[in-house]
């Protein structure tokens, strides 16, 4: 019997030296690491809030929970094509239900269009992904993983995609554009008019995704909506999840809708079994109760627009805001910022250089944010 190793244990790994001999792939070396927010520091006297990874405060209704404590069937795998999901996604979208590929989360959504349509090519070359920066910090990740190359356009100065310049910067080894709208992590969505004139400069051979992982918070009568537009355009695909508003973040289910002469591929790529059971139960759930969701929405809509009047009021400068954070353009301080929150029991999510994005989260964090912001007065973001 061969003894069990303790694989925690790193270093005991480091020391060893056959793991030298084994090395990742190079384009590992060059990718970001993702960084989830961190947990708020434990200080006496102050409750914890964790502002840092858009997580929605409120648990899952009732009757969610009920359906997840109903599930018996945990040894067996799922349907792996999340069917009775999609057909009530269709119903509930008016959409065909052949027209949704489920994945694990929105992210795994678009891992799988990354693996179906962007890569490296026989001879060697990479195709191109076309995407404004700052934007979900995963996209490049993804991107290498996939063999592809990112190319990333700077935002507008409001924080905003500038599409003019991503149009421009398609070339013909472009295969996929992403639109995060509303933006992670500044917050500004895309108007209707604004993608359908990017599109109409878009060549038809090239993908086009819509993210819109934040879609439910977004109260701009303009905004875009991507399962009205996909229908009249066969290369566009839309992107959303059930993290969010619906509140179901750890059991990762989302979904993207496109056209059939997309989704058939996108079925081919798709990670076999990952929506479990326990995640299609609780999102058909949340869905036949979607009038208790959009209250529990509105209620983080309303907490969003105080703490916006609350942050201009005290004469901060920051970035029209459709989705569930609000972004402070600290630049050089932006760590300060962090820390400065770390001491008042609050975890935000700090971009080194460029800003500070906030969770909307329970009303006494958001209080206590505010009045960290009152005294706070370094940095660009502070008028």
């Amino acid at each position: 019997m061969t003894s069990a190793r303790n694989f925690t244990d790193d270093a005991a790994v480091q020391e060893d030296p056959r793991a030298a001999a084994v090395a990742p792939r190079p384009v590992v070396a060059q990718l970001p690491k993702y960084a989830a927010g961190k947990p708020p520091a434990v200080i006496e006297g102050l409750q914890p809030y964790k502002l840092s990874s858009n997580e929605n405060p409120l648990p899952p209704l009732p009757e969610v929970l009920a359906a997840i404590n109903s599930q018996h069937n945990i040894q067996r795998y799922p349907d792996p094509l999340s069917t009775a999901l999609r057909t009530e996604l269709g119903r509930f979208l008016d959409v065909p239900a052949e027209d949704i590929v489920t994945g694990a989360g929105s992210l795994g959504a678009l891992v799988q269009i990354l693996q179906t349509f962007a890569g490296r090519n026989p001879d060697g070359t990479a195709d191109e992904v076309v995407y404004a920066w700052r934007s979900f910090e995963a996209y490049p990740i993804m991107v290498g993983l996939a063999g592809a190359e990112s190319v990333q356009v700077p935002n507008r100065a409001d924080g905003a995609h500038d599409l003019e310049a991503m149009a421009a910067a398609i070339t013909e080894r472009t295969r996929v554009v992403l639109l995060c709208t509303p933006n992670n992590p500044t917050g500004p969505a895309l108007t209707t008019a604004q993608v359908e004139a990017f599109l109409a400069k878009v060549p038809s051979d090239v993908v086009v995704v819509i993210d819109e992982a934040y879609t439910e918070f977004v109260r701009d009568p303009e905004a875009v909506d991507g399962i009205r537009l996909y229908r009249n355009y066969p290369n566009l695909i839309v992107l959303r999840t059930f993290s969010k508003a619906h509140g179901l973040a750890n059991l990762r289910v989302g979904y993207s809708v496109a056209n059939q002469s997309l989704t058939q591929h996108l079925r081919v790529a798709a990670t076999p079994f990952a929506v479990s059971s326990l995640a299609e139960d609780a999102a058909i759930a949340s869905l036949k109760h979607y009038d208790k969701v959009v209250e529990r929405v509105q209620s983080l809509v309303d907490e969003r627009e105080r703490v916006v009047a609350g942050l201009t009021d005290l004469g901060w400068k920051i970035p029209e805001t459709q989705a569930n954070f609000v972004w402070l353009p600290l630049g050089a301080d932006s760590q300060d910022f962090a820390q400065f929150a770390g001491t008042q029991a609050l975890s935000v999510r700090a971009f080194p250089g460029e800003g500070v994005r906030v969770t909307v989260g329970e009303v006494e964090a958001n209080t206590r944010f505010l009045a960290l912001c009152a005294n706070y007065t370094k940095g660009p973001g502070v008028s």
